[in-house]
């Protein structure tokens, strides 16, 4: 079963912190890397981060200037974003998925910056 779960998301004010959560199925998740991406109102989907297997790598798009980290650990197929110092223009929608992402998917969870 393909299946793809973000959680964690909120309402939080500017200088705030959320931690993201991201279930996949082992079908998904198994040994590969895995990102998240975000899309703002009115925007395309753009990416965030990315980890590998390991996750001794990672990667974050440039805008995010060392405010976020993101870890998984794999007995539990889950990836996590911790993400600090938030701004208004981080308020989106969030999703996990492969990096490179697949065709699918999931509901994504909300993230409002706002004071």
């Amino acid at each position: 079963q393909v299946q793809l779960v973000e959680s964690g998301g909120g309402l939080v004010q500017p200088g705030g912190s959320l931690r993201l959560a991201c279930a996949a199925s082992s079908a998904i998740f198994s040994i590969n890397p895995m990102g998240w991406y975000r899309q703002a109102p009115g925007k395309e989907r753009e990416f965030v981060a990315a980890i590998n297997w390991s996750g001794g790598i990672t990667n974050f798009g440039n805008f995010v200037k060392g405010r976020f980290t993101v870890s998984r650990d794999n007995a539990k197929n889950t990836m996590y974003l911790q993400m600090n110092s938030l701004k208004i223009e981080d308020t989106a929608v969030y999703y996990c998925n492969q990096h490179p992402p697949l065709d699918y998917w999931g509901q994504g969870t909300q993230v409002t910056v706002s004071s």
